[in-house]
């Protein structure tokens, strides 16, 4: 009787310890199934927060069936564990697996913001106080405050940051973003500058970046670049004007309303290239590398003047007779459908 006994309980701790086998078994299964989702979770982990809290919040919203199969699947697997702060993105499909391997690595949600060529630092800074998900510290900052910031105290902030697209997380401020772009244009700014042509009329890389900025604005059609940038270094070898719009536009301010007429040619201003001799005194928009290229590398050729044909791109002139005769052309008798370059630069009255 006492052995039938024995027998029975052993067989009944096996069943027992096989269905618990199986109960984990199942339970640990479900975190390598697809979860559904209707659209994309922004799943956030604050610093400091435990393991265990990320397995209740995973619950909580749904992302796993129940927070102890994520608690013992930590204790069998502790590397994974090692979450890391931040926000992360999961999509459908995703398995809670792949959740937690997405934020062990800190694989964390990305967004983004672009400076634009030709912008000025007061379109970039509009566009950081717009962005969301980015911290702003800046906001409230005056420009002397930020370049003190990036490491440039006392200098002007116009053309020092570069344009391109920006990456940043949910844990970067806009000024982590600033210092960013302001060391990319000391970087390529450098880059271009060492690498340039021989006898140029520019001082410094600085002087370089201005007129950068000037080609910039000048015009939006890559190919004509060079050209244009051909043209400034010409005229300034010669001791002539540069006389370019952009610059008076600049020196206006916020008394331009899309438009400058003859009076606003004849008003001095430090950036009236109509009135004053060589480069204004900072660059007046953002230059990208390409504006920067060729400033340092102009093209060579005998023309001292161009004008907007109406089309986005412009008229070449050696002579004053011809751009005369092409402001007449393109100017006098403007299309319907004019703009003065691809990408909607400023024209003239």
């Amino acid at each position: 009787m006492f052995k039938k006994l024995l027998i029975a309980g052993i067989c009944a701790a096996v069943l027992v310890c096989a269905g618990t086998g199986l109960w984990v078994w199942q339970g640990l299964g479900s975190l390598s199934k697809p979860v559904g989702m209707a659209e994309p979770v922004l799943f956030n982990v604050p610093a400091g927060t435990a393991f265990s809290e990320v397995a209740r919040q995973l619950e909580a919203r749904g992302l796993v069936e129940k927070s102890l199969w994520v608690r013992v699947y930590g204790r069998l697997f502790p590397d994974q564990t090692r979450i890391k702060a931040g926000e992360y993105e999961f999509t459908g499909g995703m398995t809670a697996e792949a959740m937690l391997d997405k934020m062990v690595k800190g694989d964390t949600k990305h967004w983004s913001v672009q400076f634009i060529e030709g912008w000025t630092f007061s379109d970039l800074r509009a566009a950081l106080a717009s962005t969301e998900r980015l911290e702003r510290v800046t906001s409230e900052w005056s420009d002397e405050q930020i370049m003190e910031a990036v490491g440039a105290e006392g200098e002007h902030p116009e053309g020092r940051f570069f344009p391109d697209t920006y990456l940043f997380t949910s844990s970067e401020s806009d000024l982590d973003l600033l210092r960013r772009s302001f060391q990319r244009m000391e970087t390529v700014l450098s880059e271009e500058w060492e690498n340039r042509e021989e006898k140029l009329p520019y001082d410094s890389a600085y002087e370089a970046l201005i007129m950068a900025s000037i080609v910039e604005r000048e015009t939006g059609a890559p190919h004509e670049r060079g050209q244009v940038a051909g043209v400034f270094v010409r005229r300034l070898e010669k001791g002539m004007r540069l006389q370019t719009d952009p610059t008076v536009i600049y020196g206006m301010g916020d008394k331009y309303k899309g438009r400058i007429g003859s009076r606003d040619l004849r008003t001095h201003t430090p950036y009236n290239t109509y009135r004053i001799n060589g480069l204004p005194p900072t660059p007046i928009a953002l230059p990208g590398r390409e504006a920067i290229h060729a400033a340092l590398h102009p093209e060579p050729g005998k023309s001292l003047y161009f004008v907007a044909r109406g089309d986005g791109t412009h008229k070449f002139s050696s002579t004053l007779a011809e751009h005369q005769k092409a402001v007449r052309e393109f100017q006098l008798n403007r299309r319907s459908d004019y703009r003065s370059s691809p990408a909607g630069k400023d024209d003239k009255e």
